[in-house]
Formats: C-alpha cells, structure tokens, sequence
C-alpha cells in the first residue's frame, strides 16, 4: 500500500491540508488505513485512526438508511405523502421571490413525499447554496439547520415537490419521519438498527468526553489559501438529532457502514438491509431530473460544489450514482457523497470497493482537499489493478 501512503503523507507533509485519515475496503475487509499530518495545526497530535471526525452531511446515508429500514419493514412507504406522517409539513410554503425584505409566497402545488425528502427533490434548499434561502431566514428569524434547532425545519420551498433536484434540509426531516413513525429518537433508532448491529462504537450524534480527546479541530483556508484552525462545533445539546449533519464518527466506524452495503446489507454477523433493499438505495429516483452544480452562496463556507463535473448523475436513496466510469476511478452505478468539512465516500458494487477520506477543512469542496481525494481514489484503484 505504499502508493496510497505515499499520496497522503505527500499532502499532509507539503501542507496541502492539515492532517488527512483514510480507509478503503471490500467484501473481506479494510484492505487500507492511514493516518498523516496533525489534527490541529499549532497542536502536536497527529492524526490517527481513531481520529473522530465531525462528518456532516456523511450523516445523510445513515438516516436516508433508517428511512429504508422502517420501508423494507412496510410501515412507510417512498410515495407516503409526508404530510401524512408529520401533520406539520402542511404548513410548507413555496418561496416566489421577496418585495422588498418580504417575502412572496404561496401553498404548493404537489404533495411531497418521503421520495421526495429522500432524493432532494422536494423543494427544500441551503442557504450555503441558495441566496433566496438565505434571505428567507434572515427576513423570518428562521433559525439556521445548523444549529440543530427545530424552527429550521421551516426554511421554504423553492419549488413544487418533484419539480428537480436541490440540495438541503431534506434528510433533517426524514429523520422527523423515522422518529415518527418509530416512537423512538433519530440517535436511538440508528443506534439500535445501525449502528451497534454493525459495532460502530465512535459513532453517535453526541461525542463524549473521551472522544473528544480524539476530536480533529476544523480549520479554515482564507483568500490566499493559508489554513488556521477555527472554533467550529456541532450544538452540543441539540434541540433535534439532525439526519442532515449532525454525527461524529471515525474512518473506522464509517467503513464498517460501506462494508454493509458492499455485503448486501449484512456485516460483523448482522443484517441491516436486505440485499434487494440495498440495490433499491442505488437506483434512480429521480426520473429523467439530474443531479447538478451547487453554485456557493456563502464562499467561506462551501465552493462551487459538483462531483465529476460533465458526468451525468442521479440519486438513488441516500446517494448520488454516477452514470458513467470515471477513468483509473469508480465504476458506474457507485454511489457516493460528503460532509461539509470535506469528508468524502464512495462505494463502487462493480469493484468491490469502498473508500473514505476525511479532514475538517473549510470551505467545502477545498482545492487542495478534493484533489487529495481523486488521488487517493485513483491510487486505491490502481492498487487493486
């Protein structure tokens, strides 16, 4: 594996990024891990494998899975209208445009669906990534989805419910849905189905104190692409468990997530899905909608953010799938996605691959990081060929 050492310690020595984990695996098992670079720059703790991560949008896949679970159970279905599971979603409304600071509105035309939330298609969008949005919250005092708080489950609309695709809050409310429909809490349902099934002991919506021993501190680039760490933490109570952002978790544990999906669902002597169940998540529900460029609205927090720019893509459940093979890299119908700290993950069925990259940079999509990425990803490849 030296090929893979060598492409991160290169980075981490050169100062590219900070301090870089990463792991790769496939049926059999975790086949790579490597740990470069410091968790803090200024600080003398190196990275490790048992590094906890702030995943973020990592998250996604492992509520989108709870979802999947109570479906393959029967008691939710992906055309439910989700209106009739949370009563509340009756209020949504559909953003038209502002006079002056207020904001225009109206009901929507189409009902969404757990689909819908699942796919990103129902019409909620980031303020990262969407101006509107963002002046929505401001003008309204909607509080931001990054704080956990459960006012944000009212940020608005910017299109009928199926009408595209459009990055945001979709998965905080699925995760409403899972509580719903469950009676138990986000944390607790993944907990139980997840992520004891599949011994994920670092993983949970909470880090204790011996974890944050291990925490890896985000760091942010400025104008001229020096890196500084920052004070930047997930709310340490709170007010939802948020199925969009909100876990911790180490390379370790994430892989043995992968590793599941690799195995059709089952790993470390447990089934989580079922095989056809996990063949669903990586189908088109999306229709003839792509997935497309996320332009940043707030350029500290994220880039212009879109995987295999030119490459049509889809999104199955809890996924985006790439249609076609990227050379030297991920077969087509892999899935993948990211947190906003630049954490990074694929899983290639095609292959029997499965790889992550982690780091706490920002903004999302850095330059230096998400070229790491395609090298690992390609030195990964080229060790399995």
């Amino acid at each position: 594996m030296s090929g893979i050492d060598n492409v991160l310690a290169t980075a981490a020595s050169a100062g590219l990024v900070p301090g870089v984990v990463a792991a790769a695996a496939n049926k059999d098992g975790i086949f790579y891990e490597g740990a470069f670079g410091k968790r803090s720059l200024g600080d003398d703790a190196g990275m490790t494998i048992d590094t906890v991560f702030r995943i973020f949008s990592m998250t996604k896949a492992i509520a989108t899975t709870a979802a999947v679970q109570l479906i393959e159970r029967g008691e939710i279905g992906l055309d439910t209208p989700v209106e009739d599971i949370i009563p509340a979603w009756r209020e949504q409304v559909v953003l038209e445009g502002f006079d002056g600071d207020t904001p225009i509105t109206r009901a929507p035309k189409t009902k969404a669906t757990i689909r819908h939330l699942a796919t990103h298609t129902s019409g909620l969008a980031y303020e990262i990534w969407s101006p509107d949005t963002g002046k929505y919250i401001e003008a309204t005092g909607t509080p931001s989805i990054l704080t956990c708080d459960k006012g944000a489950l009212k940020y608005p609309l910017l299109f009928d419910p199926g009408e595209r695709w459009e990055y945001g809050v979709n998965i905080d409310w699925l995760g409403q849905v899972v509580e719903a429909v469950s009676g138990s809490s986000l944390r607790d349902f993944c907990k139980s189905n997840i992520f004891e099934p599949l011994g994920m002991g670092d993983t949970d919506f909470h880090a204790n104190a011996e974890q944050r021993t291990r925490l890896a501190t985000i760091h942010q680039r400025d104008e001229n692409g020096a890196l500084a760490p920052i004070d930047l933490d997930l709310p340490p109570d709170p007010g939802m468990y948020c199925g969009g952002h909100g876990l911790y978790s180490t390379a370790r544990d994430y892989m043995q997530y992968l590793m599941a999906l690799l195995k059709g669902g089952e790993h470390n002597g447990s089934r989580i899905l079922n095989a056809e169940t996990v063949k669903l998540m990586t189908e088109n529900h999306i229709g003839d909608t792509m997935v497309g460029l996320m332009t940043t609205a707030i350029p500290p927090l994220s880039n212009d953010a879109e995987f295999f720019p030119g490459m049509p893509k889809k999104h199955g459940l809890g996924f985006v799938i790439n249609l076609d093979q990227e050379a030297g890299m991920r077969n087509a119908g892999s899935g993948c996605w990211a947190g906003l700290a630049n954490t990074y993950f694929w899983w290639d069925p095609a292959a029997d691959v499965a790889g992550l990259i982690l780091h706490q940079i920002l903004p999302f999509v850095d330059v230096e990081a998400i070229k790491l990425f395609r090298d690992y990803e390609k030195a990964v490849y080229s060790n399995l060929n």
